[in-house]
Order: structure tokens, then C-alpha cells, then sequence
């Protein structure tokens, strides 16, 4: 099912952009950002919500201050007919952070956080009943993750068309 494409214009970005950045920033100091007052500050926001564009609002956390410093990323080969079982086992263990059907050699990619490589290896142990791994421990993230960079993307979307149309190709 093809989902119908939302219109979204520069107040609704730059609201993304901020709530994307500190989803706690209290709806005054949105409101001005915006130049809109508080309740047509939250209007935007909940039309936004009830969209489904903001779909959550979330922590983030320090996974090295909780005791996780181990973050590595598995790739699993797995058959189709294993789908089934392998996506609650998934969906269940606590220290997967991310798992994505991807394309390429393997079929899954799973970005998970530990206590000691010893907890990782034994969870790698439990993923080769599903098909063969092949695994990756992050040593350092230059650019954690981030929220969309919505508003650049559309800038340069813009920035492109009216380069296009002045015939500077």
C-alpha cells in the first residue's frame, strides 16, 4: 500500500527541525522560533502527529554511562521461511537497538549494544541458528545519530529547481 505524500511547508520544517533537536523544548519557545503564537504552534504540531510525520518522541541515551559500551553492527544471511521466527526473537531482545531488511549479501542488518564482547559473542551464537553473521564493533561514532536534515534537503531540492530553471545546469 503506497502511502499518499503529505505537504508539509517552511514553518512545519523548521518545527520538525527544532522538536527533532530537543523534543522537550516547551511549546513558548517553539511558538517564537516559528513566529506563530503557542496554540497555533500546537496545531502545527499535532496536524503533524495525527499525519503520522512525527510518529514518536524520543530519549537518547548514553549507552557507555548505562553500562553498554559495546555497539557493533551484525549482518545476517537469512532465509525467507525463517522470517516467521527470527522476527520476534528480534523484536524481543533487549539489546537490539535496530534491525533492517537490507539488500546485498546478507539479507538482515542489526546494530545492537553490550555489556562485554562475551554477552555480544553469545548473542552472535544465538543469531547463527537464523544463518551466518558476519559482525562489525563500532570503535568510534564520528556523527551519532541525528534527526533528518529535512530542512537543508528541501533547500537544496529548491535551490536545484531554480538552478535548473535559469538554465545554470
Amino acid at each position: 500500500m503506497r502511502r499518499e505524500l503529505i505537504f508539509i511547508d517552511a514553518i512545519d520544517l523548521k518545527l520538525i527541525t527544532l522538536l527533532q533537536k530537543n523534543a522537550r523544548t516547551p511549546l513558548k519557545e517553539l511558538a517564537k522560533q516559528v513566529y506563530l503564537s503557542s496554540p497555533a504552534t500546537a496545531a502545527r504540531i499535532d496536524r503533524l502527529e495525527k499525519d503520522g510525520i512525527i510518529s514518536s518522541y524520543e530519549a537518547k541515551i548514553d549507552l557507555k554511562t548505562v553500562g553498554l559500551p559495546i555497539t557493533a553492527f551484525i549482518n545476517l544471511d537469512l532465509e525467507p521461511e525463517q522470517k516467521p521466527s527470527f522476527y520476534p526473537f528480534i523484536r524481543k531482545h533487549p539489546n537490539v537497538i535496530e534491525c533492517s531488511c537490507v539488500t546485498g549479501r546478507y539479507s538482515q542488518l542489526i546494530k545492537v549494544a553490550f555489556e562485554s564482547t562475551e554477552a555480544l559473542d553469545t548473542f552472535i551464537g544465538e543469531l547463527n541458528a537464523f544463518g551466518h553473521t558476519e559482525t562489525q564493533i563500532a570503535f568510534s561514532t564520528p556523527k551519532p545519530p541525528t534527526g533528518i536534515g529535512l530542512e537543508e534537503i528541501e533547500t537544496a531540492k529548491f535551490e536545484k529547481e531554480e538552478e535548473n530553471k535559469s538554465g545554470n545546469v
